[in-house]
């Protein structure tokens, strides 16, 4: 396993039209073993089209800086939330590069993108609480931790996530960790 260090060793890329091969190397049982599973090609292209069009927000390529080869995706999107809408965020971490820090980098990055955007305070991710690697990346990245809440994702797939939260009001905390709560 690679050494993680502060250096920044990932670079965002707008998601265009090239990235559809990202996706289909990303639906795999283990990819999407905490999001119900594989799509169909159907689902795929019209999830390739809402990434290369979306109606707010952005999804990015990430690519290791210097060499520029993919290692994964991540994006931000709008989402009804409570008594209002919210920025949600996920990722995916192809396999040979996982471990490494480089989600966290990402999400980092996207934050960034994410403040840049405006329009809302918060930015959410959702990871199932059976995912120890993505609520790992939460807590690095900066989020903190508001407690499980049942989750529908996708459609008609109810699982249980923790609900991770990131106020784009506030200055990025140097050190990149946030303090965790529990549920109340």
């Amino acid at each position: 396993m690679a050494e993680r260090t502060d250096t920044q060793q990932v670079t965002l890329k707008p998601w265009s039209e090239e990235d559809f091969w990202l996706l289909r190397r990303t639906n795999t049982p283990e990819m999407t073993d905490h999001l119900g599973g594989p799509e169909t090609d159907e689902q795929l292209t019209a999830r390739h089209r809402r990434y290369v069009q979306p109606a707010a927000g952005r999804m990015y390529r990430v690519e290791l800086t210097g060499t520029g080869e993919t290692v994964g995706s991540i994006g931000f999107w709008e989402r009804a939330w409570r008594d209002g809408t919210v920025w949600e965020t996920g990722w995916g971490i192809l396999p040979p590069y996982q471990g490494r820090g480089l989600a966290a980098q990402a999400a980092r990055a996207l934050i960034t993108a994410a403040r840049t955007a405006g329009a809302h305070r918060w930015l959410h991710a959702f990871p199932s609480v059976d995912h120890p690697a993505s609520n790992a990346v939460c807590r690095r990245a900066g989020f903190t931790l508001l407690g499980p809440v049942a989750f529908e994702y996708p459609k008609g797939h109810w699982i249980t996530s923790h609900d991770w939260q990131l106020d784009l009001g506030e200055p990025a905390r140097p050190d990149h960790r946030s303090p965790t709560r529990s549920p109340s």
